[in-house]
């Protein structure tokens, strides 16, 4: 650590290693501010400084302040994960304010391996993980990419405690701690997200490249002054400031490859250019742009429900399906700041992210159906089936637009922040249609249920095209919409009589939400012309799965489209069915929240308490349309409401032990609240897939109280040995039971073999679970070994939730996996980055059916991914080149229904390649 002196009035010192001590107007007692760097001049947030006993933390920009600090010669030291602990001396005085900026270098034997900035964004990571009041997990910008990580959701996966759901082999919504994704808090610069999604409040993580972040931050027990509507957690995506980097910076990338399954090749590239200007440096922006596109194929056998036949358990349904797509992402982010002095700064941050999916779904349907002919427990035969030919289209059009701006004030003894944001998210699918053509309960075929990949073989005639009369046509569109206003300020006061750092802070939030979902929707039976498949001319798909299914011949839609516009007399409106699915997917729903709170930070010594009451008040509306069935026409409106206020006590408490051990604990509180489509009174009815969701106005909001302990020990040089226990005690929680085979009028649509799903309320349920986690840098091994490292971390979970209506038994908490883990080893040195990592979480239950038989499962899942990269260059200037694979092993994604011989639908995305280049400056 290095330090030097010069005078100014109080002005920031820009020189790297400067102390300087600037003339101003008298005061009470003498101040310092200042700056903790690196080698590189870029901030190191969470910084511990003390001076004559008193002590500050660095914030994200790496500055600090103390106040009323005796005049005279002291001693500043500063404390950070992988450096140590420095001092130096400084002169204070009663008449000036005394600025700093303080260089850290790691020890010679780290500095060494420090090349790229990997290990330095995992001493930011491990930072602020230490000197934070809670329980919190962070990744920072050069964590996120390090491996081939497409979105925040997949990057996050890698912290302990933290798995995600997956879509076409990405990652999509994040789990914490295997609570239900939809009870997670997702805020950007921390307001709450919007969310596109029209049937929950779940925010899509893959919508937001990974390369547009600066940090992600994981709490795991909240307080006061967070939204308490996060059971699960938060998660905290912080887009980058001028401010968090050294002077002018920038970045560019470029990526290539190719994925094994279609030999398709994807590609992206980004570009960030940031820094500070004009007088003093008062100014800041950072301008941000991020493209990608991919071109998957994906292929899912599906087995659906499982049924008996002559004693035997056998699959209802014989689904092959080969999904075409092409996923883009753009994103866009500009953030500004003026900070014309120490006691003032104001900012404007604006994020705009966009996803685009356009699929093509060819699907091969032939239930085991009609006459059944069983020559074993596990094959047999059926004739007198019907066997389906579809071609699915579907546009998907995402985009989210957020704008925040707000400042920082010293208002008095204490400190104040304003922000107000708006964000939209909007969903539009342009176009979701569907074909069928179908035979008659003529087809035949075998099965053999000898493994859980399980085959059927069809009749010769399933591949005639002749044999397939043209059912019906869809023609889909939809529309989701939702705004957020919000608003807040907080107020922050010291409490230095109580002890050194302590603060009082109060503050008021508002949200004012608001959502809609809109569909348009209208299908055609067959019309007075008949006409098959054949008349189409089709293609043929040989197989999926390298040749163990045959698929045969394929549905056009594009020839499908023309043959009916040419002959109109194909199509028959139904009318009823139109109308039905048209209006009971539509709902309005408007949510205002009004929140408050009060916390104190107690430093007692080696103690922290943080105390806090949050209060949230809950004012909603939910209005949706009906359908009447008897005259297919527009029915009255329903409408629902419900208002509700719920008090949140919180404390949470750390003690540092010693300078490396650190234990904590927490007692909090929660809300999750109900889903849109949940709460709005309709009835939801897809003809095509045969699915029926009805709503239930009358939910609860499910409350929680959560229990946490757990000590961190911070190792010499970089690392960490963690454990932590948890307990939550959740009220009300909300389930979908799904009853699979049922038949009626539903929408007034008649239905045969539909699967029926309701949100309810269960009594309660409990979440219970041990997290671990060990993560070393190996620098006391000798050269070249010392750029080893390795990390591993453990979570074991066990869940119960009563109070299921029809179910006497205890269920495991829905999307909870009683382990999830990663392992990872690495190694860094002289421009060299490699790292290997694999991530696993044991199944979960999806869905609550009937009885346990059809209770749907998520089965395990693990992938290995890799990356090796050179950089020629140092850490602000230089040129990386890179090569990276993910899901190596070729992992699929599978469910199962109640056993987990009993395939419910197993889907492969194969593996991806991907090579490229990056440039610092």
């Amino acid at each position: 650590m290095s330090i030097r002196i010069k005078a100014a009035l109080l002005r920031r010192a820009s020189a790297l290693a400067v102390v300087a001590v600037a003339v101003a107007g008298p005061a009470i007692a003498a101040d310092l501010r200042g700056r903790v760097v690196d080698s590189a001049g870029s901030p190191l947030p969470g910084a511990a400084v003390s001076v004559g006993g008193r002590t500050a933390t660095a914030g994200p920009d790496g500055r600090f302040e103390l106040t009323g600090l005796a005049a005279g010669s002291a001693e500043v030291q500063v404390r950070y994960v992988g450096y140590g602990a420095s001092t130096m001396p400084v002169r204070l005085s009663d008449s000036t304010t005394a600025e700093v900026e303080v260089t850290l270098t790691p020890p010679d034997a780290v500095a060494e391996v420090v090349i790229t900035g990997q290990r330095a964004a995992e001493r930011r990571a491990l930072q602020t993980k230490k000197v934070a009041d809670n329980f919190v997990e962070a990744l920072y910008a050069n964590d996120v990419g390090k491996l081939p990580d497409q979105n925040v959701a997949e990057a996050v996966r890698r912290l302990p405690g933290i798995t995600v759901a997956n879509d076409q082999g990405e990652g999509r919504y994040v789990i914490i701690r295997g609570v239900d994704p939809r009870y997670a808090n997702v805020t950007v610069n921390g307001q709450t997200a919007a969310a596109p999604e029209p049937d929950n409040r779940q925010v899509k993580l893959d919508d937001i490249p990974s390369s547009l972040i600066g940090q992600v931050t994981v709490v795991k027990s909240l307080t006061a002054d967070l939204d308490a509507n996060a059971i699960a957690g938060q998660v905290d995506i912080v887009t980058l400031s001028a401010f968090d980097r050294h002077g002018t910076f920038g970045s560019a990338r470029a990526a290539y490859g190719q994925f094994d399954l279609n030999d398709k090749h994807p590609y992206e590239g980004d570009l960030t250019l940031g820094g500070t200007f004009g007088p003093d440096k008062q100014f800041g922006a950072v301008l941000s742009a991020n493209y990608s596109k991919r071109p998957i194929e994906s292929q899912n056998v599906a087995g659906a429900s499982w049924t008996t036949a002559n004693g035997y358990a056998i699959p209802a349904d014989f689904d092959d399906r080969d999904y075409n797509l092409v996923r883009e992402r753009t994103g866009f982010v500009a953030n500004f700041d003026w900070r014309p002095n120490d006691d003032m700064q104001f900012y404007l941050r604006t994020q705009y992210s966009k996803f685009t999916d356009h699929e093509t779904r060819d699907r091969f349907r032939m239930p085991i159906a009609g006459t059944i002919v069983s020559t074993s427990a596990t094959a047999g035969s059926f004739s007198k089936a019907t066997a389906t030919r579809y071609v699915r289209s579907r546009n998907e059009d995402d985009n989210t637009k957020t704008v925040s701006t707000g400042g920082k004030f010293n208002v008095g003894a204490g400190k104040l922040s304003v922000d107000l944001a708006y964000s939209r998210a909007e969903k539009t699918d342009p176009l979701r249609s569907e074909f069928q053509f179908a035979t008659g309960k003529t087809m035949t075929g075998t099965y053999d249920l000898s493994e859980v990949l399980f085959l059927v073989t069809p009749g010769t005639a399933a591949f005639d095209p002749g044999q397939f009369t043209f059912k019906s046509v869809n023609y889909d569109k939809r529309e989701a919409v939702e705004t957020l206003k919000q608003a807040r300020a907080d107020y922050s006061l010291p409490l230095n009589t109580v002890g050194e750092g302590s603060t009082l802070k109060i503050g008021v939030k508002v949200t004012d939400r608001h959502k809609t979902n809109d569909r348009n929707y209208t299908t055609y039976d067959p019309g007075s012309t008949a006409f098959t498949l054949a008349a189409l001319n089709p293609s043929s798909l040989a197989s999926t799965y390298d040749g163990r299914y045959p698929f045969g011949p394929k549905v056009d839609y594009a020839a499908a489209q023309a043959y009916v516009t040419a002959n109109p007399t194909t199509l028959k409106l139904n009318a009823a069915k139109s109308l039905s699915t048209d209006l009971l997917s539509d709902y309005d729903v408007s949510e205002k929240i009004w929140a408050g709170y009060a916390m104190a930070t107690l430093k007692l010594g080696r103690l922290t308490l943080t105390p806090g009451l949050r209060v949230e008040n809950t004012d909603g509306d939910y209005g949706a349309k009906t359908f009447n069935s008897t005259t297919a026409s527009r029915g009255p409106d329903a409408n629902g409401s419900n208002k509700y206020t719920n008090w949140f006590p919180s404390l949470n408490a750390k003690v540092d032990f010693s300078d490396r051990l650190v234990l904590r604990a927490a007692a909090t509180t929660a809300i999750g609240r109900a889903d849109y489509n949940q709460l709005a009174p309709a009835v939801t009815v897809d003809a095509t897939a045969d699915t029926v969701t009805t709503g239930n106005p009358n939910l609860k909001p499910l409350t929680a109280s959560n229990l946490d302990a757990g000590f961190e020990y911070y190792l010499p040089g970089q690392g960490v040995v963690s454990a932590s226990a948890f307990f939550k005690d959740i009220q009300d929680p909300i389930f979908t039971q799904t009853l699979l085979n049922q038949s009626g009028t539903y929408g007034g649509v008649a239905l045969t073999g539909a699967a029926v799903s309701t949100p309810m309320n269960a009594k309660k349920a409990t979440v219970a679970g041990l997290e671990l986690n060990v993560q070393s840098q190996l620098t006391f091994l000798p050269g070249p070994f010392d750029g080893l490292g390795v990390g591993v971390n453990a979570t074991f979970i066990d869940s119960s939730i009563k109070g299921v209506p029809n179910r006497r038994e205890d269920l495991p908490l829905v999307q909870q996996s009683k382990s999830v883990g990663t392992a990872q080893i690495f190694y860094e040195k002289h421009g060299l980055t490699a790292r290997v990592a694999y991530s696993y979480r044991s199944k979960f239950l999806y869905t609550i059916g009937a009885d346990a038989n059809s209770d749907i499962y998520w089965d395990k899942h693990g992938q290995l991914d890799a990356r090796i990269a050179y950089a020629i260059g140092d850490k602000a200037h230089s040129v990386t080149v890179f090569l990276e694979g993910a899901n190596l092993n070729n992992e699929s994604w599978r469910t199962f229904a109640g056993q987990k011989n009993h395939l419910g639908e197993n889907e492969r995305y194969g593996r991806t390649f991907r090579t490229g280049v990056q440039l610092s400056f």
